[in-house]
């Protein structure tokens, strides 16, 4: 089924926009309750305003507060950056650490977000569930458990380590384009042969395919195979971010 759907989405990559370690970490704690989308839009301004770690622990708080609003919960994600940063100040001399068992010591910081940086941003591979993840785990029958960690380690152990962070990428990318939490589009799946929830969304292969997302959606063929393309052309490593102009764009109104 993995093999299946990384070749249905060979461009599967994390879709939140960043270039280093801090950035990937902050835009993570950002992207709870809200979408990479919204977080993308105000990342670049938050970005060119504070640069480091040291940065964020001597923000002005009203002015943070203002610049992260749009993302929600905007006052408590305010003040998780600024501990985050006075953290990371305090004791990593300012610097993300590259270690599972240092990130989750960091204020906000848990096991999904810190798989989230340890495969994006260092190239070690871990298992991100997020909704996504552990929904269609379960659908796919790989797991029954419910609490993420226990997802984690019953995945971890049907797909090879190295594969762990470009199947976390497979899986909530089908899960934001086919595999929806409410309808999924069943008919328009490509694994749907071996999945024991087939039959639970809308199996008619033309109505399913209306309701598929992103650069699935109907009338974006081109751009699907653009990125098919475009993921041809480079080598994928997770330890770096995808260029901007691969990136696939936000949804269409009707799939918002």
């Amino acid at each position: 089924m993995y093999g299946v759907l990384h070749e249905r989405y060979p461009y599967a990559h994390c879709e939140l926009d960043f270039r280093t370690p801090l950035e990937l970490l902050v835009a993570t704690v950002l992207s709870a309750q809200t979408t990479d989308v919204r977080v993308n839009l105000v990342t670049p301004t938050l970005f060119s305003t504070y640069r480091t770690a040291a940065d964020y622990a001597g923000a002005d708080r009203v002015e943070l507060e203002e610049l992260v609003r749009s993302t929600g919960f905007y006052r408590n994600k305010a003040a998780a950056l600024m501990k985050l940063g006075a953290d990371l100040v305090e004791r990593f001399d300012g610097e993300v650490p590259g270690r599972l068992q240092d990130l989750v010591t960091l204020p906000g910081v848990g096991r999904k977000t810190a798989n989230v940086v340890l495969g994006n941003a260092f190239g070690v591979p871990g298992i991100t569930v997020d909704t996504h993840v552990g929904r269609l785990a379960r659908r796919f029958g790989w797991t029954t458990e419910e609490d993420p960690v226990k997802v984690e380690a019953a995945i971890g152990e049907l797909v090879p380590r190295t594969e762990w962070t470009m199947l976390s990428h497979v899986l909530i990318f089908h899960g934001r384009r086919t595999c929806h939490a409410k309808k999924p589009a069943c008919g328009a799946c490509p694994v749907a042969r071996w999945c024991p929830s087939s039959g639970e969304g809308e199996g008619d292969p033309v109505k399913a395919e209306q309701l598929l997302a992103y650069e699935l959606a109907p009338g974006r063929e081109e751009e699907y195979d653009a990125l098919v393309a475009a993921a041809a052309s480079y080598p994928h490593d997770p330890a770096q971010p995808v260029p901007y102009d691969v990136a696939p764009t936000e949804p269409s109104a009707a799939h918002r």
